[in-house]
């Protein structure tokens, strides 16, 4: 959990975010003293019923990011993590035109639900006309019955699907007494389970209690959105999201619990919500996803209609996701569906698809005969290779053994390259050797079929500059031999040391075509040119090998002139110590293919 913040004043942040919400949407207006942001419809705009809501803050989007044309016309927030008081509520409900009536939706925490019901019951001995209901949700299916007591189950993220539905009927025109029937039947179909890896730190507050931390290799299975615990904790393997989800999918799901058994129309579609809690990066909520959809389709056969992956309501920078499921029925599956795809202009709501592309299956659509041209274009291909005549086992004995070693000092250049690049070339050099090591494993006798199976290993498995620079160099090298080869008119090469030694140096002369690297800075060219410089003067492969080694650790004391390591601050902390982490990883790669690896 991390305690720093950029700004540390709770108030001055909240002021500000809600200054920041009407810079980006010029029809909200922002009552700063209330903490309330109102929608302002266009001029002439046909009375509707308004949809309000609010809680506290430190769940952005939610609440004040769901106003806006389509969606909420009012949402006041309270303090991080609490209530607004009764008075900001009722300033919210008198701040719209009302004369269709007003929804208020709420999630089931004491205070909300409190404050709330306060604010209707003045707003109603205010105005005796007013027509207004109060819809509470409370989907978290996390906590179950026998320790929910009295007070009953949270509302989370599904409470996003209940506004979007809610407001969108609104602004279609319907009556109040429909949009509260259709949030209600929302909220009989609707489950919420969320998990998170560690508790956040609220800003001007002091830590969490130690107690309530997690360990480093813990999560906390249903755990609310205020810091409060969960249900229970899981470690280990438990912990990885196959596992995880699958839970959370049986607590939402499974009817033989009573004590968790919260939704009774299960159906098979459902529409799902996989909601970012503020810390989980868009790669990481993107697999998440995946998994749970996947999940749903292989072991519950429920289909998705609908998927929304995204920021919808967080807990601060939360380190954790949610999961949401609403059920559909035939009944009002259409109407639904409808209803979240109608547009609107509140940056919570962040799906743009509409229901046309919803309804498109692109896997469908693509032509058997456009790949039947592309496998026949790959067939042709293959026809018009070349023989290379050379001694496959020992080429293959002598690469394996270059592979192993790559592995082997993949820790190495991870270190080396944690410390003056982004931490990602030992990684992707492994991830090319062990592809590279399935293609030997496969004993190919023609050397043209395999450069070619290297070809694409390396373009497959490799990524980043590292990648695309061995690409350019193996693309290269079998350039070279189809070339040598006469191509179609003389077919066949027989491959010896001074064909290889060629071959290098055309890959090496091409390679430099698309980069200015050369030696002095610091990159894997600083092994790569006085190795193949070498192999052209004469120098047996061993001796080039080792001319490469001491040329890679030479690559301690140069000072970065291509690549990330220009822009790591303080190269004089590791100028003399370091080398260079794609230079030392090729070296390690040569060392083993000539026998010299130490």
């Amino acid at each position: 959990m991390s305690e720093k913040h950029f700004i540390h004043d709770p108030s001055q942040l909240l002021a500000q975010a809600l200054r920041g919400l009407s810079l980006t949407n010029p029809s909200l207006v922002v009552d700063e003293a209330q903490k309330i942001v109102r929608h302002v419809p266009a001029p002439f705009a046909q009375p509707i019923v308004r949809v309000i809501s609010g809680g506290g803050a430190g769940h952005e989007p939610a609440f004040v990011g769901y106003v806006g044309q389509g969606l909420l016309s009012a949402a006041v927030s309270g303090s991080i993590f609490a209530s607004p008081n009764s008075t900001q509520i009722l300033h919210a409900i008198e701040s719209v035109e009302s004369t269709k009536g007003v929804l208020i939706t709420v999630m089931n925490y004491t205070g909300d639900v409190l404050n709330f019901g306060v604010a209707v019951e003045r707003a109603k001995a205010r105005n005796p006309c007013l027509m207004i209901e109060m819809l509470v949700v409370d989907e978290d299916v996390g906590v179950p019955r026998s320790q929910s007591g009295k007070v009953g189950r949270r509302g989370i993220a599904g409470t996003c699907l209940v506004h979007k539905v809610t407001a969108a009927a609104a602004h279609q025109g319907k009556s109040l007494s429909e949009v509260a029937s259709l949030g209600r039947v929302v909220l009989q179909r609707l489950g919420s389970i969320g998990v998170s890896l560690d508790r956040v730190h609220v800003p001007g507050h002091d830590g969490v209690n130690a107690k309530m931390a997690l360990q480093h290799d813990e999560v906390e299975l249903g755990m609310g959105i205020h810091n409060e615990a969960g249900s229970s904790r899981r470690c280990g393997s438990e912990a990885q999201s196959t596992s995880l989800v699958a839970e959370m999918l049986e607590q939402l799901i499974s009817q033989e619990d009573p004590d968790r058994a919260f939704i009774k129309t299960l159906s098979p579609e459902a529409v799902l919500l996989v909601n970012n809690l503020g810390g989980l990066s868009p790669l990481e909520l993107a697999g998440i996803t995946t998994e749970v959809a996947e999940q749903l389709h292989g072991r519950y056969n429920v289909s998705t209609p609908r998927v929304y992956s995204g920021t919808f309501m967080t807990s601060l920078n939360g380190p954790g996701f949610s999961i949401s499921l609403l059920f559909l029925q035939p009944d009002t599956s259409e109407t639904i569906l409808y209803l979240l795809d109608s547009p609107c202009e509140a940056q919570g709501w962040v799906s743009s698809t509409s229901t046309h592309t919803w309804g498109r299956s692109v896997e469908h659509e693509l032509s058997n005969r456009h790949t039947s041209t592309i496998v026949d274009t790959l067939q042709q291909h293959r026809k018009q290779q070349v023989a290379l005549n050379c001694d496959m086992a020992h080429l293959l004995q002598q690469l394996e053994a270059g592979i192993h070693e790559v592995i082997k000092a993949e820790p190495d250049v991870t270190h080396f390259d944690s410390i003056v690049g982004d931490g990602d070339c030992g990684t992707t050099l492994k991830r090319g050797a062990e592809e590279l090591l399935k293609v030997c494993q496969k004993a190919p006798s023609n050397l043209d079929h395999f450069l070619d199976d290297v070809v694409g290993a390396v373009e497959r498995s490799m990524d980043g500059t590292s990648g695309a620079l061995y690409s350019i160099f193996v693309n290269a090298l079998r350039s070279f031999f189809v070339s040598a080869a006469g191509c179609n008119s003389n077919p066949s090469l027989l491959v010896d040391r001074k064909v290889w030694v060629d071959a290098v140096g055309a890959a090496t002369s091409a390679l430099s075509r698309y980069t200015p690297a050369t030696i002095g800075d610091r990159t894997l060219m600083d092994t790569l040119i006085p190795f193949q410089r070498a192999l052209t003067s004469g120098s047996s492969p061993q001796e080039a090998a080792t001319i490469a080694t001491r040329a890679a650790d030479g690559t301690k004391f140069m000072t970065a002139k291509l690549g990330r390591a220009v822009y790591v601050g303080g190269q004089e902390s590791w100028v003399g110590t370091v080398p260079d982490p794609g230079a030392w990883g090729l070296s390690r790669f040569l060392a083993g293919i000539v026998g010299s690896a130490e």
